[in-house]
C-alpha cells in the first residue's frame, strides 16, 4: 500500500501542542531547544502554555508548527524504530503552505536548522507584508473554481483580489484588500455560494500583497542549499512533485504570491496510487479536508505520543 506523509500549515496551532512529545522524547526536546536558539522565540512556553492569541501570530505560529511537526517525526523514529517505520515508509510527502517546509525536511531535502531559520523569516516577512496593507481572506463555500473566479472578477473592482487556497471541493479561499474582501462577502450568494466567512488572519496571504515577503524570502533562500529529496514532495503551486533540488527554492518563493492547490495536490497523490495518509503535526485540518476530497482515503493522525504509541502496536 502506498502512503504519504502530510504536514499542516498555519491555523493548525493550539496551546499544548508538542508538550508530550518534548517530555517523552529527548530528540524532540533537542529540536525545540535548537529552534529557540535559532529564532530567539520561547517556543516551548508559547506552544505549551500560550497565550493563544500570541501563538496565533504569523511570525510565531509558523516556526512553532514546523518545530512541532519535526518533533512528531523525531518521536516516530524514537518509538517505532527502523523496522516499524519501514512498514509505513511514505512514497510521497506534502504539506499545506507552511507545511511544505516540513515535507521537504521529512524528505531530507533540508536540515532542521536552516529550515526553521527559513520558516521563522518567512513568518516575519509575511506578518510585515500583511500589516503594511489593510487586507484579509474570505472562505467561500459551495463554488467551483470557475464560479469563484467570476466572483473575484466582479468583487475586485480594480483592487487586489485572487483565489488563494483551493482546499477541497466547495471550499475556496479568496485573498485581497479588505474592501475587496467585504465585497466578496456581499456578492457571494449572488454567484451561488452557500456562504462567505471572513478568516481571522493577519492579511492577504498568497496574493500580490505578499510580493515584498516573496522578495525577502528569495534573498533568504539564496543562502540555503537544498538536496535531492529522498521521496517526491508535492509543491503547492502546481500540485506536482518538485523536479529535483534546483526547483525547490523558486516554487517556495512562488508559493507566497500564488494559490495553494491543496485539493489538486491530494488528487495527484490519489492518481499516483496513494491509499493511506499520515497527518503529522498539530491539529486535524488535513484530515477534515481529505474527507471532502477523497472519502475512500485512510488518514491516520500523528498528533501526540498516544497516536505514535498506537502506531507501534499495529
Amino acid at each position: 500500500m502506498k502512503t504519504a506523509f502530510l504536514f499542516p500549515g498555519q491555523g493548525a496551532q493550539h496551546v499544548g501542542m508538542g508538550r508530550d512529545l518534548c517530555e517523552a522524547v529527548p530528540a524532540a526536546q533537542n529540536l525545540f531547544a535548537q529552534a529557540e536558539e535559532i529564532t530567539g522565540i520561547d517556543l516551548r512556553k508559547l506552544c505549551f502554555e500560550g497565550p493563544e492569541d500570541r501563538l496565533a501570530q504569523t511570525d510565531i505560529c509558523q516556526p512553532a508548527i514546523f518545530t512541532v511537526s519535526a518533533a512528531a517525526l523525531a518521536a516516530m523514529h524514537a518509538v517505532l524504530g527502523d523496522d516499524r517505520l519501514k512498514k509505513i515508509a511514505p512514497s510521497y510527502a506534502a504539506g499545506l503552505s507552511l507545511g511544505e517546509y516540513a515535507a521537504l525536511y521529512a524528505a531530507d531535502a533540508v536540515d532542521f536548522a536552516p529550515a526553521v531559520r527559513l520558516v521563522a523569516e518567512r513568518g516575519r516577512l509575511m506578518q510585515a507584508a500583511a500589516t503594511a496593507v489593510e487586507s484579509g481572506m474570505v472562505s467561500v463555500i459551495g463554488l467551483d473554481e470557475a464560479q469563484a473566479e467570476a466572483l473575484v472578477a466582479e468583487a475586485a473592482q480594480g483592487e487586489t483580489l485572487t483565489c488563494a487556497n483551493f482546499n477541497c471541493p466547495g471550499q475556496i479561499v479568496v485573498s485581497g484588500t479588505l474592501a475587496a474582501c467585504k465585497r466578496v462577502e456581499q456578492l457571494a450568494r449572488d454567484h451561488g455560494a452557500k456562504g462567505a466567512i471572513p478568516l481571522h488572519v493577519a492579511g492577504a496571504f498568497h496574493s500580490r500583497i505578499m510580493a515584498p515577503a516573496a522578495e525577502g524570502l528569495q534573498a533568504a533562500l539564496a543562502s540555503v542549499s537544498f538536496r535531492e529529496p529522498t521521496m517526491p514532495v508535492v509543491a503547492n503551486v502546481d500540485a506536482r512533485a518538485h523536479n529535483g533540488a534546483r526547483e525547490i527554492a523558486p516554487k517556495l518563493v512562488a508559493q507566497l504570491t500564488g494559490a495553494i492547490r491543496w485539493q489538486q495536490s491530494m488528487e495527484f497523490l490519489e492518481s499516483a496510487g496513494v491509499e493511506r495518509y499520515y497527518e503529522i503535526g498539530p491539529g486535524k485540518v488535513l484530515t477534515g479536508l481529505m474527507r471532502r476530497i477523497n472519502r475512500k482515503a485512510e488518514v491516520v493522525r500523528v498528533n501526540n505520543m498516544a497516536d505514535i504509541e498506537a502506531l507501534a502496536k499495529e
